[in-house]
């Protein structure tokens, strides 16, 4: 199955998550901490992580899920990444029909919704580092699905280049 990864489309990634943007204005000022709402049981953990870099096409075989708790990732040394998601089926198993993939640009972090099945953030263009924020602490905290091949390709030839703010 192919997957066109289009530029970031707040919409479009809404039943999935957000997406962690810079304020329009000077003393402006954007809060994300809904995100980060405490689970009882569980203790919010940072770190930071750094990722090799991937070129499209991609594939991916292998999806994660956080059950209990919202995922942040802040990009810190990146220049643009992947991030796709996919819907829940029935079964609560990742659904590959309903797949969607982002082209982001180093200036957008994201937050994935408690339960979204995504793959690994995958840097393009070079190695890359990012701040991850979620609450932690359950024995399945991470939920690994193996699925069939999704091939990520960028929307048209060239355009993941330029792809920024959508």
């Amino acid at each position: 199955m192919t997957v066109v990864a289009s530029r970031p489309d707040p919409v479009a990634f809404a039943p999935f998550g957000t997406f962690i943007d810079v304020p329009a204005r000077v003393g402006e000022r954007r809060s994300y901490s809904n995100w980060l709402t405490p689970v009882v049981g569980l203790t919010p953990q940072v770190h930071t992580n750094r990722v090799p870099p991937s070129a499209l096409p991609l594939s991916i075989a292998r999806v994660e899920r956080h059950p209990h708790a919202a995922q942040v990732f802040v990009p810190l040394q990146v220049t643009r990444y992947v991030v796709t998601v996919l819907p829940s089926d029935a079964q609560g198993r990742p659904d590959p029909a309903g797949a969607r993939a982002f082209v982001l640009p180093g200036t957008l972090g994201v937050a994935y919704r408690a339960g979204v099945w995504h793959s690994g953030i995958t840097a393009l263009d070079g190695e890359s580092s990012f701040v991850v924020l979620m609450w932690r602490g359950a024995e399945d905290d991470d939920v690994f699905a193996g699925i069939a091949p999704l091939v990520v390709v960028p929307a048209v030839a060239g355009a993941a280049a330029g792809a920024g703010r959508g």
